[in-house]
């Protein structure tokens, strides 16, 4: 039967529930990393299966991981996942609204339209500016790259050329190739002392891309870069934007929701100028994966690289005033992501997320003051809530942390060399737990 009665759904509830609150609870004592040895489930049998024994299943399954709702999962970037969105998660998906378009779920469009408006505040873009929930900023890059395309090129042009640097996210050049540019024409420009995009390096590889008949149309700047958090010099390449009619596209993905802090807002300068920006708030507003955002100056540009009809739509209705989700970016049909974000922003309050971020940024500096007394530990520059580090072997340093059980940090390569990388950024990581990953790399080096 699919359709159970109420006291079946009462206890299948009170089951999982009870799931739920032992895993949250056992997070502080449970291990950062336990992969196990992964099996696969039997065929599903023809026969109704106990909830029980099918959540034991997962609930193994589930222990085989590494831990990135914990508190010391410091590694890439933490997505805790909060409780609140958890909730309005199980709400979307069992009322299951169609969102596509607006007209079918009118009022909870609006909602998740007023998130989008309040973000595009946050970001002082004007009226006319727009967006979108994704499923994260790979997707919402590759609409961003689509729509400057259309916007600078008009069709494609394999001769359009778009300007990175080696710190910039890959799913640029993910998204680049799925839209038809071949790898030259993504020119990385060279980097500071700081690991910051040379701006005026930029301007003399544009020059000469004209000079040579190519035609420069993108330049990304990085609001964070996921091996060292360092942000682009954002208002200078937004300058060069201006002067040279690039589209200018910030990566957000990581940094963006530090804006919501003084200390971000002044790192972040010049980020209110993109024409688009990706942000993950599922990196850091500590919602669930698959939680993305694309935010453009102009809607109307977004709408215009995007929209696409079909005659079984004729009987829906297009002028609610809302914006149709389908018309701003490639799916038709969507999941209604919009309440794990508009849930706990009004049940949590804007200011317990700036408070939680500027606990962060406090923590992540603590933690680089604290490294740079440990003899034999180099720690380089890096930015918001990075830290990166190396010393005589690195390599065996990174084993013996993730080894302890106790944390699980990445690396990355800076220069060339084999770099330890933490990110400190779960809601649930707090001093006690960056004090006792500087007590580990202390007694490591004793």
């Amino acid at each position: 039967m699919l359709q159970p009665d109420r006291e079946t759904r009462v206890e299948w509830t009170k089951t999982v529930t009870a799931f739920v609150e032992d895993f949250i609870e056992g997070l502080e004592a449970a291990p950062a990393s336990s992969p196990g040895t992964a099996f696969l489930s039997p065929p599903p049998a023809e026969t109704p299966g106990e909830l029980a024994e099918l959540l034991a299943t997962f609930g193994t399954a589930a222990s085989q991981a590494v831990e990135t709702a914990g508190p010391r999962y410091l590694a890439y970037f933490p997505s805790g996942g909060l409780y609140s969105s958890v909730l309005a998660e199980f709400l979307a998906q069992a009322t299951n609204r169609y969102t596509g378009v607006a007209s079918t779920a009118p009022a909870l469009v609006a909602l998740e339209h007023s998130v989008i408006r309040w973000m595009c505040d946050l970001f002082d873009l004007p009226d006319g500016s727009g967006g979108i929930f994704t499923t994260g900023a790979s997707l919402a890059t590759l609409s961003a790259l689509h729509t400057a395309r259309q916007d600078r090129l008009g069709a494609h042009d394999p001769n359009g050329t778009i300007y990175v640097t080696a710190q910039t996210h890959h799913c640029v050049a993910k998204a680049a190739h799925i839209t038809g540019f071949a790898p030259e024409r993504i020119r990385v420009v060279p980097m500071d002392a700081h690991l910051r995009m040379d701006v005026g390096q930029a301007q003399a590889m544009i020059t000469e891309d004209r000079v040579n008949g190519l035609k420069p149309f993108l330049i990304v700047g990085t609001a964070g870069a996921t091996s060292t958090g360092i942000v682009d010099p954002l208002n200078d390449i937004a300058t060069l934007a201006a002067r040279e009619d690039l589209w200018f596209h910030a990566d957000g993905a990581y940094g963006a929701a530090f804006q919501l802090t003084d200390r971000g807002r002044a790192t972040l300068d010049g980020i209110t100028r993109a024409d688009s920006i990706a942000w993950d708030p599922h990196k850091s507003l500590f919602l669930p994966f698959g939680t993305g955002v694309l935010l453009v100056r102009d809607e109307a540009k977004l709408r215009a690289a995007h929209v696409a009809d079909g005659d079984y739509l004729q009987d829906l209705d297009h002028g609610t005033g809302l914006p149709d989700y389908a018309d701003l970016g490639p799916e038709l049909t969507r999941e209604y992501r919009g309440l794990r974000v508009w849930l706990p922003l009004h049940l949590h309050g804007v200011a317990a997320f700036r408070e939680a971020l500027d606990e962060k940024l406090d923590l992540a500096r603590h933690l680089r003051t604290e490294l740079t007394t440990i003899d034999g530990i180099e720690v380089l520059p890096s930015g918001l809530t990075v830290v990166v580090f190396r010393g005589t072997d690195s390599e065996r340093l990174l084993k013996d942390i993730n080894g302890s059980g106790r944390f699980f940090v990445s690396s990355t390569r800076l220069d060339g060399k084999f770099t330890v990388r933490m990110c400190v950024l779960s809601h649930r990581t707090h001093r006690e737990h960056v004090d006792e990953v500087i007590d580990l790399v202390r007694r490591w080096r004793a």
